[in-house]
């Protein structure tokens, strides 16, 4: 069951979608919604904040005043009546003020919106959705575009069956349970990690074999990449979400240039679930 969510807002039209997703996950599980807020001092007032001075200057007073307000104003969304939201501001870096604010809370996932980015604009810009899933311990949920209703009847999640993605799979299915989604556990296979049906087949009931998953299918998805082989996947059935697990840098086993974790966030139109190995 979901019981807390961490959203981390800027305010923005990206995080306002995030922000809708999480509340209607939230009526679904009777969750509580943490909304955080990076404020970005200036450095002479983040080093005076962290100082642990009693009184904060003035200066620092205005901008916790003004983040409040817009607080405030977030708040009286009709999409959010009936929900417990508490909000919380981090003074430090986005990615560590997201990452510790999800531990001291003991949140359950962190749902964000992303502008993302194609091409060679990913190799300038960088993405703060992506450094938090490259990071997280947590469950991290990333929101491309807007969804006034939140509605995934088929997730799919892609796996390379090895044992050690059992925790994953197993969070993934109870994401699924959560939302009344139907998961579709996929295998892409490509040239450079081929493997035969039997042997493909083999592995994936080695590892489904005593786990308590019921509303599932099997698949294997020939493609040119890993990655084009999930979002191609996911297009063939139409999936509301994709779901994926990562090593960080190293992605899922059987694909080893870059994050494959990473890219699909990057690239995918469809909201995007990672978990941690």
């Amino acid at each position: 069951m979901i019981k807390s969510i961490l959203v981390p807002t800027d305010f923005s039209k990206q995080a306002e979608s995030a922000l809708k997703v999480a509340a209607q996950i939230a009526k679904k599980n009777n969750a509580t919604i943490y909304l955080l807020h990076i404020l970005e001092l200036p450095m002479h007032l983040t080093d005076l904040m962290s100082s642990g001075t009693p009184a904060p200057a003035p200066e620092a007073i205005f901008f916790m005043k003004q983040t409040h307000k817009k607080f405030e104003e977030v708040l009286e969304a009709d999409y959010l009546k009936g929900i417990e939201v508490i909000e919380t501001v981090s003074f430090e870096d986005v990615m560590h003020g997201i990452i510790d604010s999800s531990t001291k809370n003991n949140v359950d996932i962190i749902i964000m919106g992303s502008h993302g980015s194609t091409g060679f604009e990913e190799l300038f810009i960088g993405s703060n959705a992506e450094k938090i899933v490259r990071t997280s311990k947590k469950p991290v949920l990333v929101i491309k575009e807007d969804c006034e209703i939140f509605e995934v009847n088929d997730l799919v999640y892609a796996t390379n069956f090895d044992d050690e993605d059992k925790p994953c799979l197993l969070a993934a299915n109870e994401f699924a349970e959560a939302i009344e989604a139907k998961l579709h556990l996929v295998w892409v296979n490509t040239a450079n990690g081929f493997k035969t049906t039997y042997e493909t087949e083999e592995k994936m009931n080695h590892m489904i074999s005593g786990l308590t998953i019921n509303n599932y299918t099997l698949n294997i998805y020939n493609d040119n990449t890993v990655e084009k082989g999930i979002l191609n996947f996911a297009d063939s059935v139409n999936a509301g979400m994709i779901g994926i697990s990562t090593h960080g840098r190293k992605g899922i086993s059987h694909f080893i240039n870059g994050s494959l974790g990473e890219d699909v966030v990057n690239h995918a139109k469809r909201p995007v679930l990672t978990f941690k190995i």
